[in-house]
C-alpha cells in the first residue's frame, strides 16, 4: 500500500497488545475454515474490526471491474451497493490516492459537499477509509467510523486499522481466487456440455451414415459380381477398379459400425476355435486382386505346429485385412508384403505380423498411429483411408485382451504385430 505520509510506528500498550493478538487469531480461524460462505466470514472479521477499533459502524468493499462494491457493512442494507472509482465518494478518492484517507469533521470537508447533512447515518464527525492493496492491485477499500464513547476517530488510528488490512487482504485474495477456480470450473462445464453434445450429433450422423451407405454398397457389390461374368477383357481393368474401391467404401462403413460399438462396449467378442494360418489364407486371398492390380506380391509365412486360437473369427480377420490393405496404399509397385504368424511358447501368446517394403514411419510417429483420425503420411491413395482402420484394428485386439503395435525405420518399411494369448 501507497501513502505519501505514513503513520509512524508506535508503542502498543500490553492490554492493546494482548487484544490485537486474540483478535488476530480469531481473523486466522476465521480465513482458515474449510467451506462456508464467504459473506459470513466477512461479517465475522468486520465485526472484528469494530470491535477491536471501538466503532460502531464500518464496511468492507471489494473491487469488481471498475467499482467497488460493498460486501459487508454494519447497515445490512447497504450491501452491494456500487460506487465508481470516479466518483466523488471518500471510498473512491482513497483508493485513488492509494493512501489511507482520515476526515476529522466530513461536515466541513468542502470534497464531498457537506455529506453529513445529507446523510444522517452518521453519529460523529471523524472517519476513516484505508485502501486494501495487494501488489500495487487494488483489492477493496475499508471504511469506519462512529466511534464509541465520547472520543472521536484520531489519525493515529489509521496504524490500528492497518494491524488488520493483511488479515483482510488474506481473506480477499482467497476469494478471488476462488471466484476465478469457480469461473473456470463453469466454463469446464459449460464446454463438457457441449462436447458431449457434438459427441452425440456425430454418434447420429454415424449411425444415419453407415445405415445409408449399407443398402447402395450392397447393391453395387452384388451388380458388379454379375457383372464380372460377363465383361471383356479389355474392360475387366475398369471393373477390377470398380470393385476395388467399392470393397474400400464397404470396409469403411463396417470399420465406422465397429468402432461405434468398440467404443461404448456394445460390441462383445464371439469367440471360437480357428487356426491361425487360415486365418492368413482368408485375409490374403480376400486381397489378392487388388495387389494384381498394384503389381505387389503377397507371401504367406507360418510357423511350423501353430496352436489353435480362440477368437471372433470376423473381428480378428478384419484386422488382419486392414493391416493388409494399410501396407498396400503405401507400398510401391514391384515391392512384396509378408503376412505370417509365429508361436512364442515362453509367453504363451501367437504373433500375427504383416511386413511390407514402404516408406517407413518414424520413431516418434509409432506410438501415435493407432489413435484416431491418424495416418501414416499425406500420400493420396485408393487404399488410403481416413485413418480409421489402425484405430479399429487396436481397439479390436484390445476387446480380445492383446496387443498391437508396429516396428519401422524411415526407408526400410513397416512391421505390423499384434499378439493374443491363448
Amino acid at each position: 500500500m501507497n501513502s505519501n505520509n505514513p503513520p509512524e510506528p508506535r508503542l502498543l500498550s500490553a492490554e492493546r497488545a494482548n487484544s490485537l493478538l486474540a483478535n488476530i487469531s480469531k481473523i486466522i480461524k476465521i480465513i482458515n475454515q474449510k467451506g462456508g460462505d464467504f459473506n459470513k466470514r466477512l461479517d465475522d472479521i468486520l465485526q472484528i474490526l469494530l470491535d477491536y477499533m471501538g466503532v460502531e459502524q464500518g464496511s468492507i468493499m471489494v473491487l469488481e471491474g471498475r467499482k467497488l462494491v460493498v460486501a459487508t457493512a454494519s447497515r445490512r442494507e447497504i450491501i452491494g451497493k456500487k460506487q465508481a472509482l470516479d466518483d466523488e465518494s471518500i471510498a473512491a478518492l482513497a483508493a485513488k490516492t492509494a493512501a489511507p484517507l482520515f476526515i476529522p469533521d466530513i461536515s466541513a470537508d468542502p470534497r464531498f459537499n457537506n455529506r453529513r447533512q445529507r446523510n444522517q447515518h452518521y453519529k460523529k464527525n471523524a472517519l476513516l477509509s484505508l485502501p486494501i492493496f495487494q501488489d500495487d492491485q487494488l483489492l477493496g477499500v475499508i471504511n469506519i467510523t462512529d466511534k464509541l464513547g465520547d472520543k472521536d476517530l484520531l489519525q493515529e488510528d489509521i496504524t490500528y486499522l492497518l494491524d488488520f488490512s493483511s488479515m483482510i487482504i488474506s481473506t480477499l485474495v482467497q476469494q478471488r481466487l476462488h471466484q476465478q477456480l469457480q469461473r473456470q470450473k463453469d466454463t469446464l462445464r459449460q464446454k463438457n456440455r457441449e462436447l458431449k453434445r457434438q459427441e452425440s450429433l456425430r454418434d447420429e450422423l454415424y449411425k444415419m451414415l453407415i445405415h445409408d451407405l449399407k443398402a447402395p454398397l450392397a447393391e453395387v457389390v452384388a451388380n458388379l459380381d454379375i457383372m464380372s461374368y460377363s465383361i471383356s477383357e479389355e474392360n475387366r481393368e475398369f471393373l477390377a477398379a470398380a470393385q476395388m474401391s467399392c470393397d474400400r467404401a464397404v470396409r469403411m462403413a463396417n470399420n465406422l459400425v465397429a468402432i461405434n460399438k468398440l467404443e461404448d462396449g456394445k460390441l462383445v467378442p464371439c469367440p471360437e476355435e480357428v487356426h491361425p494360418k487360415a486365418l492368413l489364407e482368408e485375409a490374403l486371398s480376400a486381397l489378392r486382386g487388388l495387389a494384381r492390380i498394384k503389381n505387389v506380391e503377397l507371401i504367406l509365412t507360418a510357423a511350423e505346429e501353430l496352436p489353435m486360437v480362440y477368437v471372433d473369427r470376423i473381428l480378428i480377420l478384419r484386422v488382419l485385412q486392414n493391416l493388409l490393405t494399410n501396407a498396400l496404399g503405401y507400398t510401391t509397385p514391384g515391392t512384396k508384403i509378408t503376412a505370417g504368424c509365429n508361436y512364442l511358447r515362453a509367453d504363451g501368446e501367437v504373433e500375427f505380423f504383416v511386413q511390407d517394403q514402404g516408406p517407413g514411419l518414424a520413431e516418434d510417429r509409432q506410438d501415435k498411429i493407432f489413435e484416431k483420425y491418424s495416418r501414416l503420411s499425406d500420400k493420396q491413395d485408393a487404399l488410403v483411408g481416413t485413418g480409421l482402420g489402425l484405430y479399429f484394428c487396436r481397439l479390436a485386439v484390445e476387446v480380445h485382451k492383446g496387443k498391437i503395435a508396429v516396428t519401422s525405420k524411415p526407408g526400410e518399411g513397416c512391421r505390423f504385430y499384434f499378439l493374443l494369448r491363448l
